[in-house]
This record gives structure tokens, C-alpha cells and sequence, in this order.
């Protein structure tokens, strides 16, 4: 073929050049010279990065076949980091340009081209309302949350790249709100793309790179990008590298997650736990907003105006929805669904209840229909069992898939989308079907939100679990399976599943076994699985085989996985064996595998070695691996070079090192050197220096020199060098000069630096120069200096002055300073007073100045509140502002108070506290009670409360341990213990 294009999934194109491939000659040269530079560099592409000063996405599509033409500020970039010919490169990148580049369009489509129900909107109304119609979506409602959505879509219009996750529960108007948000962006010829095909984390790993400008990424139930440990945290990532690569932008990312979820990811981990979502914690922050469950007043009238207008659908939601503002949720059908499943026969009710536990435990959307079948058995009673007739299974799905008045069935049938990609001479073998062979069902995503709630503290039963081993096919989902049987104890089942996932392909399952082999002495075993793994791509499987052989004394076998842990990439194995040699003692042993790493492309060995001559007072063989390091691009060590050549009285040497080191953004460097030379008595040649790096940008090196001016007793010269800095934009030196001024005794000249410095954002000198005269015993001038500080809007300060008053006596002052940092946002005064009245022995006052502080919207406050209540025997408000903390994130809140309850012998009431505990995320809860119960001796009462920890699930690493110990061999599902098995 000439030219033509070639359609692939998604809607999505491929552009081929004259010669029939994605690359066309010019660009195929173009790449094989940058390939074969890197290759004769012998550098990493990590390395090439830092040369290069690109992205890893900008390197990476320079290098891959099948990307468009690189910039020519990439080629140049690159040619400049490899030593290649710019300008021959450069010709050729025009060539490739003008022949088409070989461009594969970004993913996705334009917004006008999309239909909100293909993603994911919900259908909404009975279908006799709109005939002919089934399509048609009620008239949009406004609410608050969509005023900020529209200030981000405006933000992404104008050129800066957002994020932006709402969180609600199910059916709450999320998806819509995000579809009605993009609208004005379909207008201005914005993309939109939809990762979805094989699967949603597949599609956004494999295409995330490839997102072009001007693209809405839309993450609808952003869970399954999210939310696996590994997959999350990677594209997390490649999220947070899209956002802040400012030639990628701007684009829009748009997603959606239940409350449970965003509350997780959210979650700090305690200090003794894994960190599993710290890139997706980190992406989150400050990117998500509350959708609420209900319509308010204002919304419920907009509605109510526009159902006047002819709108049936809102209509007909309002006459049902409108007393308690759920008409998201009624146009949607989430009442009538849990209606339904409330009515359900027994039969149907169990393949619901089984689909439930399926999706909370980790299983993927597509269910199988087998899989749901056999795993009912075990929910149903023996009675319910035997009057089962034989074709029950087909009425059961039957009555499940009877849609209701909002077009969703409970449990319909549905057909995930085949994967489709660029046809290739050898296709590669077809991974299993997600779902296992035969029909595929989905949950309704309301039921999925009540199965997650309503049954969060049973453990399925033996049905459910042998079901996932005989039918479940997908790595993942039996991945996911293992993880939440290990979790509640069930360590047969667990055992099982790991083995039947690594069958079908898991690398973490894998690699789980080969270190569970490593453990047991199986050696040979354990090699097997993680070779496995490795060839999977895990190379964390050989670095953790070449950690527990070091341990277990055979260090010629932990050096053989380690270097083969650095043939696939992972170097720091070999960096780790090394440290732990050294650690040891071995210094012959330990150098030899920093060069093995060295060898490997690891500039951090490099270092190492260095370091190594540098202690052995080998200079020169120092410097060579220093000079090593600096060629593949760690130009920080060109400071310690200068250093040296300095040290060695090579001082030409020393400069031309410093100055390379500034060329690179370091002046450290000659800071250095200037430091060294003023101490050798050369202050013009430290000056000349520091002028260097004057020239270089460094204002910094200006307070330097001021600072040792300043103690050599030279204090004209000094501040004279301030003033320099602060005329080069450095306002931090204000303070210094506004501290030198006031030594001086020139009071009026160091306010005057003071508010300089205060009109340059930098309140702080103020604030000092208030502490200075306050230790003076002038209070009456600190405290003008504090207002002046408050004046240019440091609420920080309002809280001194607050103290300062409060010590005087002054209540009434100290309360007004406080409110008026609480008006300006800042509560932490009231807090602070809060703490001073309470240490003081006034209870009432420091608890109305946390309620004011509460009401104000500090959260924190309200477990302090809630403990507060408790010891004044007010229990129904401790429980009250508990609930209230739990509401605003604060998982410890009921954990206190049933500790507080337990130990007041008010066992009852502490139980139903740590059940709330519990729901809010701290499973642990349970297990501070049962260890109470243990000590006090009713073992009977312990072993309860552990087994609820147990079915509840816990990733608590001391509740985990204290299950051990009570059942070493697991639980079964029905809780009782399992007997000893291999």
C-alpha cells in the first residue's frame, strides 16, 4: 500500500508512509541513528535522560518505532547528549515531517463524536415515558459541585493541564456531571478517550504515553485504573507525568470513584504498615470532589422548575425521590434494584449475594455465569437447597435480568469487547478469557455499592471459594481472591488460589511462591517460579531470590540471581549485595559488585566506588569513577571533582570542573572552591569565584559571601553584600539585614527592611523582629510588629498575639484575635486556645472554643471533642462527634472510644463501637478489644471478636500475627479452624 490508513480499536487510526510500515525512510534512519548512538554511548536511557534534560516519554517516542517524528528540540537535545551531528539529525527529522512521519494518531475521538451512554452515563427512566426514545437523558441539574468541574474545564481550555476525581456513591449523577462538564470543550475540538479494551488498567498502561494535547482521559470508576497495587501505583504515575509534562498539555483527566475507595487511597498507613498507594495518594491530593448524595433545596427547585417545563422524566423521579432528594439515584433505578434484591427468590438471591462478595473481594466486572452457579450453593439454606428445582439457575438468571424502570437489571448479560490490535506476523497466544468460558453477567454498580456495605463483614462460604479455583481463569482476579482470603485468615483457600493464579500466568503470584519455596528450602523450586516470573517481566523475583540466599550464607548463588536481576534492568540488586558485603566487612567482595553494577549502567556504583578509593586515599582512582559518573550524567559529582583537583592544588583543573558544574545549574561547585580559597587566605580569588557564580544566577552565593564577611568582623562590607542580594530579588536577606540593623540599635531602618521584606511575601522578618523586642521586655512595640505582620496577611502570627493576651489575662482579646484568624481561614488559633483553657483546668471554655473551631471546619478537632464528652459521661454526644470524625476521614475516633468503653466494663457498648470502627476502615479495632478480653482472661469472648476481624478482612499486620497464634493452620470459610494441612 502507498498510503491509506488502517483502523484499530477504539476509533483510534494508524498512518503508514510510502513504504507500507509505520515508519517511513527518513524517520527509520532518523531512529536507527539515535538508537545506534545510544547503543556506542554505552549509557542507559536513565542516563540519557539527564544528559538530554527530556522527558522519559519525549526519549522514549524519539526512540520507539511506530511514534510520530520527534521535535526538533528533541532531536537536537538528543544529538547533543549522544554526540551525534545535529544538524545532519536535524534534516533528517525535517525529511521524516514532510514524508508523514509514520504518525499514529493519539488516542481517542473528538467529544462531538461520543455518546454519554457508550461512557458510561446512566440510562435513565422507564422506557414508556420517551417512546422511541431509549436513549434520551433527563435535563441537566446543576449543583455546586459542577461550578467547580466547569472552573477546572476552563483551567484545561486556557492552556493548563487538570485533574479533577468526583467522589459519590453509585448512581449520585457523577458520570453526567462529568459529560455535561465537557461539553464546552466539544465545541473547541477537544478529544476524548475512554481506556477500556482488553481492560481498563491494560488500555491506560499500554496508551498513556501516547495522549496528545487537547484530550479528556476518562477515568469513569476510576477503581479499576486505580486500585490494583501494582498497576495503580504505575499508572498513577503516568497520570502525574501527563499532568506536569508541559509539552504533553493541556489535557483534562476526569474520573470517578464510591467514597470507599477514594477513602482507602487516601488513607495514611500506620508506621508499621505497607505503603500500597502513596503515587495514588500523591495524584489525588487536592484533585478530588464530593458529589452528594442528595439534591438540596436549591437543586430540588431547579428540578421541580424544569419538570414544569415538560421534562416527564424528572417528573416522574420527583414524585418518588423529591421528599428525600435522591432523584440521581430514582432516575437511575438504585431504589426499585434494591427493592428488587430485598424481594428476590432464595435462588436469586444467592447468585446475587455471590456476585456481591465477588466484586468486593477483588473479582472483575465480567462475571461467569458458571462461576456464579456453583458458588450460590453454599448461600442458600439446606431447606432453600433441597427445594431447588432442576432448572432453577435459568429462572434465577431469568428474573435477574428483567430490567427496571431505569433501564438496569440486577445481574444483566453482557459481552466484553475483544481485544484488537495492528495485525503481526506471528500473533502472539491469546490470553484466557477474563471471565472463564461461557456467558458473562454484571452487577448493577447500586447493588455492587450495598453488597460492599451490607455484607463487609461476612466471609463467603466454601461454595464461593471452590467456584473462583474451578471456573476463574483471569491472573488478576485470583490474584485478588488470594489477597482477600490471606486477609481474612482463610489460608488453605489462599494457598490454593496463588498456586492456580501463577498457573495461569501471575507474576505476583509468581514471585510470592518462589520466595514461600526459598523459605521452605525448596531451592529448586523457588528458582522455577521466579524464572517464571522474570520472563513475565517481574524482575523483583530474582532480587528477592538473591537477598534470601545472601541471608542463608550462599553468597555465589545470590550474586548469580542478582546479575541476573541486572540483565533485566534491576541493578540495585547488585548495589544491595554489595552494601551487605561491605556491611560485613568485605570490602574485596563488595567492590567487586559495585563494578559489576558499574558495568551494568548503575552511575549510583559508580559512586560507590568512588567513595570506596576515596576512604583507600586512592585520589586518582577516585577521580576516575567520579569522571565516569559525570560522562553518563551525574553532573552533581563534578563539585566533588573540583573539590579534589582543588585539594590536589591542581587549581585550573578545580575551576574548569566548577565551571562545568555551573553550566549544569550547579554553582555549589565554586561556592566550594571560593570557601576553600578564602580559608587559604586568597580573598580575591574567592571572590572572583563567588562573582562566577553571581554570573551564573546564584544570589545565594552573595549571602555567602556576606556571611563570612560577617564573621570576620567586616560588617559594612557584609551588609553591603545583602544589599546586593537583595537588589538581585533575594528578599530572605531583608531578615538578615533587618537583624543587623536592630543589633545596631537602628530600630527604624530594621522595620523598614522588615516591611520590605513583608511587601515581598515574606512576613517573617516582622514576626522576628516582634520576638526580638518581645524578649526585650518591649511589648508593646512586639506587639505592633505582630499586627503589622497580621496586616500583610500572616494569620500564623494572629495566633501569638492570641497567647500573648491570654497570658495577660486578656480573654476577650485573645477570643477576638482568634476569630479573626478564623475568619481569614486559619482555626488553629482557636485550637491553640482550646489547649491553653484545658491545660488550665477550664473544661467548658476550651470545649465551646473547639466547637467554634468544629463548626468553623476543622475536623481534627472533633475526636479531641469526642474524648472530651466521654469523660464527662456524655456519651450519646462523644458517640456524636465520633461519628462526625468517622464522617470526615478520622478512622480512630470509634477505635478510642471503644477502648474507653472496654476499660470502663461497658462491654456491650464497646463492641458496637469497634463494629463502627471497623466500617470505617480500622478492622484493628476488634483486635484491641479481643487483647483486652485475653488479659482479663474470657478467651471464649477474644477468639469472637479476633474471628470478626478475621471475616472482615485485615491488611493489619499485629491483627495478622495475632490470628497466627490463635489458628496457625487458617480458618475455614465458616470460621471454624482448619485442620493441619501440607
Amino acid at each position: 500500500m502507498n498510503t491509506g490508513e488502517h483502523s484499530v480499536a477504539g476509533g483510534e487510526q494508524v498512518q503508514y508512509g510510502r513504504n507500507g510500515s509505520g515508519d517511513n525512510p527518513a524517520l527509520s534512519e532518523l531512529r536507527a541513528r539515535l538508537n545506534d548512538g545510544l547503543a556506542r554511548s554505552r549509557i542507559s536511557k536513565k542516563d540519557l535522560l539527564a544528559r538530554s534534560g527530556l522527558g522519559r516519554t519525549t526519549v522514549w517516542e524519539a526512540l520507539q518505532a511506530g511514534e510520530p517524528v520527534p521535535s526538533a528540540k528533541t532531536v537536537a537535545a538528543l544529538a547533543g547528549a549522544l554526540k551525534l551531528p545535529v544538524g545532519e539529525l536535524l534534516d533528517m527529522a525535517r525529511d521524516a515531517a514532510e514524508d508523514g512521519g509514520g504518525k499514529r494518531l493519539a488516542p481517542g475521538r473528538p467529544i462531538a463524536e461520543c455518546e454519554p451512554h457508550a461512557l458510561e452515563v446512566h440510562p435513565a427512566g422507564p422506557s414508556t415515558l420517551v417512546p422511541g426514545n431509549e436513549r434520551v437523558l433527563p435535563a441537566y441539574v446543576e449543583r455546586a459541585h459542577d461550578l467547580a468541574l466547569a472552573e477546572a474545564v476552563r483551567g484545561a481550555a486556557a492552556g493548563s493541564s487538570r485533574m479533577v476525581v468526583l467522589v459519590g456513591g453509585s448512581s449520585t449523577g457523577k458520570t453526567r456531571a462529568c459529560w455535561e462538564a465537557v461539553q464546552p470543550l466539544a465545541a473547541m475540538g477537544w478529544r476524548l478517550w475512554h481506556p477500556f479494551d482488553p481492560t481498563r488498567a491494560e488500555a491506560a498502561l499500554d496508551d498513556l504515553h501516547r495522549v496528545a494535547s487537547r484530550t479528556v482521559v476518562w477515568l469513569n470508576e476510576a477503581q479499576h485504573y486505580l486500585g490494583d497495587r501494582e498497576t495503580g501505583e504505575r499508572i498513577a504515575a503516568a497520570l502525574h507525568g501527563l499532568l506536569t509534562t508541559d509539552e504533553r498539555g493541556p489535557v483534562l483527566v476526569l474520573g470517578t470513584l464510591w467514597p470507599e475507595y477514594a477513602a482507602r487511597y487516601t488513607a495514611m498507613p500506620s508506621p508499621d504498615e505497607q505503603d500500597p498507594h502513596s503515587r495514588v495518594r500523591e495524584l489525588l491530593s487536592g484533585r478530588t470532589l464530593t458529589v452528594p448524595d442528595a439534591f438540596d433545596a436549591q437543586a430540588l427547585a431547579t428540578a421541580a422548575a424544569l419538570a414544569r417545563d415538560g421534562d416527564r422524566l424528572l417528573t416522574d423521579a420527583l414524585t418518588r425521590a423529591g421528599a428525600d432528594g435522591r432523584v440521581a439515584q430514582d432516575l437511575a433505578g438504585a431504589p426499585e434494584l434494591l427493592h428488587r434484591y430485598e424481594r428476590a427468590t432464595p435462588a436469586a438471591r444467592a447468585l446475587l449475594d455471590a456476585a456481591m462478595d465477588a466484586r468486593r473481594l477483588g473479582v472483575g466486572l465480567h462475571l461467569a455465569q458458571g462461576f456464579l452457579t456453583d458458588a450460590a450453593a453454599d448461600y442458600l439454606t439446606g431447606t432453600d437447597y433441597d427445594q431447588l428445582p432442576e432448572d432453577w439457575s435459568q429462572r434465577a438468571f431469568a428474573e435477574l435480568a428483567e430490567p427496571v424502570h431505569g433501564k438496569q437489571a440486577p445481574l444483566r448479560s453482557t459481552a466484553p469487547r475483544p481485544r484488537r490490535r495492528p495485525p503481526t506476523p506471528s500473533p502472539p497466544a491469546q490470553s484466557p478469557h477474563p471471565a472463564g468460558a461461557g456467558p458473562v453477567l454484571r452487577l448493577a454498580d447500586y447493588l455492587e455499592q450495598h453488597g460492599r456495605t451490607a455484607r463487609r463483614a461476612l466471609c463467603p462460604p466454601d461454595s464461593f471459594w471452590h467456584a473462583a479455583l474451578t471456573h476463574l481463569t483471569h491472573p488478576d482476579d485470583l490474584s485478588n481472591l488470594t489477597e482477600a482470603a490471606q486477609t481474612r485468615h482463610r489460608l488453605q483457600w489462599a494457598r490454593h488460589l496463588q498456586h492456580r493464579a501463577a498457573d495461569l500466568g501471575s507474576t505476583g503470584a509468581l514471585t510470592r511462591l518462589a520466595v514461600l519455596r526459598e523459605k521452605a528450602g525448596d531451592r529448586e523450586g523457588a528458582e522455577n517460579f521466579a524464572r517464571q516470573a522474570a520472563d513475565r517481566g517481574r524482575t523483583d523475583a530474582f532480587a528477592s531470590l538473591a537477598e534470601l540466599r545472601e541471608k542463608a550464607g550462599d553468597r555465589e548463588s545470590a550474586e548469580n540471581f542478582a546479575r541476573q536481576a541486572a540483565d533485566r534492568g534491576r541493578t540495585d540488586a547488585l548495589l544491595h549485595l554489595a552494601l551487605s558485603r561491605e556491611a560485613a566487612g568485605d570490602r574485596e567482595s563488595a567492590e567487586n559488585l559495585y563494578r559489576q553494577a558499574a558495568d551494568h549502567g548503575s552511575t549510583d556504583a559508580l559512586l560507590h566506588l568512588a567513595f570506596v578509593q576515596e576512604a583507600a586515599r586512592d585520589r586518582e582512582g577516585a577521580e576516575n569513577y567520579y569522571r565516569q559518573a559525570a560522562d553518563r550524567g551525574r553532573t552533581d559529582v563534578l563539585v566533588r571533582l573540583a573539590a579534589l583537583r582543588e585539594e590536589a592544588g591542581d587549581r585550573e583543573s578545580a575551576e574548569n570542573f566548577a565551571r562545568q558544574a555551573a553550566d549544569h545549574g550547579s554553582t555549589g561547585a565554586l561556592l566550594r572552591l571560593a570557601e576553600l580559597r578564602e580559608e587559604a587566605g586568597d580573598r580575591e580569588s574567592a571572590e572572583s569565584l563567588y562573582r562566577q557564580a553571581v554570573d551564573h544566577g546564584s544570589t545565594d552565593v552573595l549571602v555567602r559571601l556576606a556571611e563570612l564577611r560577617e564573621k570576620a568582623g567586616d560588617r559594612e562590607s557584609a551588609e553591603n553584600l545583602y544589599r546586593q542580594a537583595a537588589d538581585h530579588g533575594s528578599t530572605d536577606v531583608l531578615v538578615r539585614l533587618a537583624e543587623l540593623r536592630e543589633k545596631a540599635g537602628d530600630r527604624e531602618s530594621a522595620e523598614d527592611f522588615a516591611r520590605q521584606a513583608a511587601d515581598h511575601g515574606s512576613t517573617y522578618v516582622l514576626v522576628h523582629l516582634a520576638e526580638l523586642r518581645e524578649k526585650a521586655g518591649d511589648r508593646e512595640s512586639a506587639e505592633n510588629l505582630y499586627r503589622q505582620a497580621a496586616d500583610h496577611g500572616s494569620t500564623g502570627v494572629l495566633v501569638r498575639l492570641a497567647e500573648i493576651r491570654e497570658k495577660a489575662g486578656d480573654r476577650e482579646s485573645a477570643e477576638n484575635l482568634a476569630r479573626q484568624a478564623t475568619d481569614r481561614g486559619d482555626t488553629y488559633v482557636l485550637v491553640r486556645l482550646a489547649e491553653i483553657r484545658e491545660k488550665a483546668g477550664d473544661r467548658e471554655s476550651a470545649e465551646n472554643l473547639y466547637r467554634q473551631a468544629a463548626d468553623h471546619g476543622n475536623t481534627g478537632v472533633l475526636l479531641r471533642l469526642a474524648d472530651l464528652r466521654e469523660k464527662a459521661g456524655d456519651r450519646e454526644n462523644a458517640e456524636n462527634f465520633a461519628r462526625q470524625a468517622a464522617d470526615h476521614g478520622s478512622t480512630d475516633a470509634f477505635a478510642s472510644l471503644a477502648e474507653l468503653r472496654e476499660k470502663a466494663g461497658d462491654r456491650e457498648s464497646a463492641e458496637n463501637l469497634a463494629r463502627q470502627a471497623a466500617d470505617s476502615g480500622r478492622t484493628d479495632a476488634f483486635a484491641s478489644l479481643a487483647k483486652l478480653r485475653e488479659k482479663a482472661g474470657d478467651r471464649e469472648s477474644a477468639e469472637n471478636l479476633y474471628r470478626q476481624a478475621a471475616d472482615r478482612g485485615t491488611d493489619y499486620s499485629r491483627v495478622l500475627r495475632a490470628l497466627a497464634t490463635w489458628w496457625p493452620n487458617g480458618l475455614d470459610p465458616d470460621g471454624t479452624p482448619t485442620p493441619p494441612w501440607q
